[in-house]
């Protein structure tokens, strides 16, 4: 037993390490859009609607992709310092920003487009036409994504994320200042808001590649290389199969917006709705710094032909970030009516933010742990059979019983809530019998072969 404890606490080191700093930068850089919602939320509920549809819809869309299209460093970036390959590193982010940068200049109709998209998926036209204007005015912030997710990779692969941490965290500061001056002192509105969003994420961007730069990763960056452009198609392979992973789980919380946006008096149910996945998404921040860490040590476990580690690195992971969910959790269901004051002075919509955040609570305690599954997936290389499960739990499952309960029921944005929960659910029960069935040997000898695929002979 002692011996147990020994182990649990050296590896729960070893995971707060890459978790602490991870979960602090994810809040950090979550909290820029967050800012930006409780400045413009004070406009009134047509603009807080169309920022709300803008960053779940649009913006989500788009973050999806890349995010997902990055996630495929953290396979092979942590499996490669595992073997002790540093020398990889930097190859694969390079080919990994080539991938994003060309994925971003892809997406850039669709923020051209909002406004014509957004009538056709049935939402109301005040609402459409507010956010056609403000996405126009966030392009620079999706080619931000593209450059800011790779570098993300790159470091927590090293276990390298406290810089980032520190940089995040001063990016915040100057972009809450520069809400308020575009925003409140200047009047610039929506406009003004977008404006301060691109200079914050090309800042934190700025800062990042200086750090890079510095000379603090003399084995893992040693500048630009042809060899970035080799085995392209065989990356572009695992970097979409990342993306459709991600993507058909963060698309989820678009299709519920959407939904939401169909109902009659949407601005109320929209901006009800919002404000709540803002708390929520706030909550799953935390999950996320496990996501990280947990894909972090079972990649460089399962590279180092460890195992047995790997898999404890999981149990360790997932229990921690479920305990951490229950706190939030509790805390979210004593502070439910208090929590939309924050984003609106609006009676009615305080009211329907309230009685949607009774179930704040289950869908944190799951969010605690489905990312953390999620993680293992990537850091084991497992994306396209996750990519399947998504879509049976999620789009054949939760959306039509949310549609169901939302219109048939009229149960409104509760009914629609309810069967994503139903969805989220789903998942996390499959992904946990998978987890506990997994042949641990077997996935090392995968890595084994993967790290000979992609970067050569140990």
């Amino acid at each position: 037993m002692e011996k147990l404890a020994q182990k649990t606490w050296a590896e729960s080191k070893k995971m707060w390490f890459i978790a602490a700093p991870a979960i602090t930068a994810a809040v950090f850089q979550f909290s820029i859009g967050f800012v930006t919602s409780a400045f413009v939320g004070h406009l009134g509920a047509a603009p807080l609607a169309a920022v709300s549809v803008v960053q779940n819809v649009i913006e989500g869309f788009a973050f999806g992709v890349l995010l997902g299209m990055g996630s495929a460093l953290e396979t092979l970036c942590g499996q490669a310092v595992g073997a002790g390959q540093l020398d990889m590193l930097g190859i694969y982010m390079q080919r990994s920003w080539f991938i994003t940068v060309a994925t971003a200049l892809v997406l850039t109709p669709i923020y051209v487009f909002t406004n014509p998209i957004l009538k056709l998926l049935h939402q109301s036209d005040d609402i459409a036409e507010l956010a056609g204007v403000y996405c126009l005015w966030v392009i620079p912030q999706l080619f931000a994504y593209a450059i800011n997710f790779p570098l993300q990779k790159f470091f927590q692969s090293q276990s390298r994320v406290w810089a980032l941490t520190a940089i995040s965290g001063a990016v915040l500061g100057i972009h809450t200042l520069l809400t308020w001056v575009f925003v409140s002192a200047l009047g610039r509105g929506l406009v003004g808001a977008a404006i301060a969003g691109n200079i914050s994420w090309w800042l934190l961007n700025l800062a990042q590649i200086i750090y890079l730069f510095s000379g603090h990763f003399p084995e893992a960056w040693k500048g630009f290389s042809l060899s970035a452009f080799l085995s392209l198609s065989a990356f572009v392979k695992l970097s979409l199969s990342s993306a459709v992973m991600l993507c058909l789980e963060l698309w989820y919380y678009t299709a519920v917006i959407i939904l939401v946006g169909c109902l009659k008096n949407p601005h109320v149910q929209v901006d009800a709705i919002a404000i709540c996945m803002n708390y929520q998404l706030w909550a799953l921040m935390v999950a996320l710094g496990f996501n990280a860490a947990v894909s972090v040590r079972v990649s460089n476990e399962l590279g180092a032909g460890r195992p047995a580690a790997a898999k404890f690195a999981v149990v360790v992971s997932v229990s921690t970030s479920a305990a951490i969910g229950v706190a939030f959790a509790v805390a979210m269901l004593i502070a439910r009516v208090h929590l939309p004051r924050l984003f609106t002075g609006i009676p009615e919509i305080q009211g329907e933010a309230a009685k949607l955040a009774y179930l704040l609570p289950p869908t944190i305690f799951l969010n605690s742990i489905q990312p953390v599954l999620s993680g293992v997936a990537i850091g084991g290389g497992w994306q396209f059979s996750v990519a399947l499960i998504n879509t049976a739990c999620y789009y054949l499952l939760g959306l039509p019983i949310g549609a169901l309960l939302g219109f048939k029921f009229n149960m409104k944005a509760l009914g629609i809530w309810s069967g994503m929960l139903v969805g989220c659910l789903a998942q996390t029960v499959v992904l946990t019998v998978i987890t506990a069935r997994t042949d641990w040997q077997r996935e090392a000898s995968r890595a084994e072969d993967r790290i000979r695929t992609w970067g050569g002979s140990s």
